[in-house]
């Protein structure tokens, strides 16, 4: 990220399942958004006082466990306003002392950071991507050469399908994804690479997406993820 630039992200990964917990930093206020806070709270706090920055915001991605078990501890230490997708308010049906909910397409202001709210539904119904400059911090729609699971409560496989069709078509090709874990062999990657190499862009067809989602994928695909070329995601 040039030094022009309003802000910078900063990445943590912690806890058990390899979360990526994000703090954006706007230089010009001081102020940070700390992006799905979970599982070791401390460490948080300790990267905000390294770079003298104060949360003053909370960003979900969606309400699983292992991205919101760390709210309650921020907002101990930091009068920060919780931010989420109406959707995912209703589907979660926790709405801690009322949030700021969100539709697609809005801005969150912070200081001289400009971030735009995304709704991109299939993990969970109000699963949201948030987008800064050419960055977008995916959560769990969008992996390195993956995407989220839908197989879990909340989880459509045919909103993911068109979820993922929309980025493809929507977003620049140099947008850099930062997900929501590190299941990949690298941490980050662009768009392009993705619509290359990720075999959930490849699908042309709703009823093979389906099926490899729902029942190829997990059984013959394994960690960490790497390319795979068109063609070759599952037998026909």
């Amino acid at each position: 990220m040039p030094e022009t630039a309003p802000h910078v992200i900063h990445a943590l990964e912690l806890g058990p399942m390899e979360n990526f917990v994000y703090l954006i930093e706007d230089r010009a206020s001081g102020r940070a958004a700390v992006v799905d806070p979970a599982w070791d709270v401390p460490a948080v706090l300790a990267l905000a006082a390294e770079h003298g920055v104060q949360i003053t915001d909370i960003l979900l991605t969606h309400s699983h466990h292992d991205h919101i078990n760390g709210i309650g501890e921020v907002l101990q230490h930091h009068d920060a306003q919780l931010h989420l997708l109406k959707e995912e308010a209703r589907f979660w049906g926790s709405y801690l002392d009322i949030p700021t909910l969100h539709h697609g397409g809005d801005r969150i202001a912070l200081g001289a950071t400009s971030i735009e709210v995304l709704h991109t539904p299939g993990h969970t119904p109000g699963s949201a991507c948030y987008r800064i400059g050419d960055q977008l911090i995916s959560g769990d729609t969008l992996f390195v050469f993956g995407c989220g699971r839908c197989d879990l409560r909340g989880g459509d496989p045919e909103q993911m399908y068109q979820t993922l069709n929309d980025m493809q078509q929507k977003l620049p090709a140099q947008t850099l994804i930062l997900p929501g874990h590190n299941y990949a062999e690298k941490s980050t990657s662009t768009l392009a690479e993705q619509i290359d190499g990720n075999p959930f862009m490849h699908f042309d067809e709703l009823d093979r997406f389906v099926r490899y989602r729902m029942h190829y994928h997990d059984r013959h695909r394994h960690g960490p993820y790497g390319p795979v070329r068109k063609g070759e995601e599952m037998p026909l």
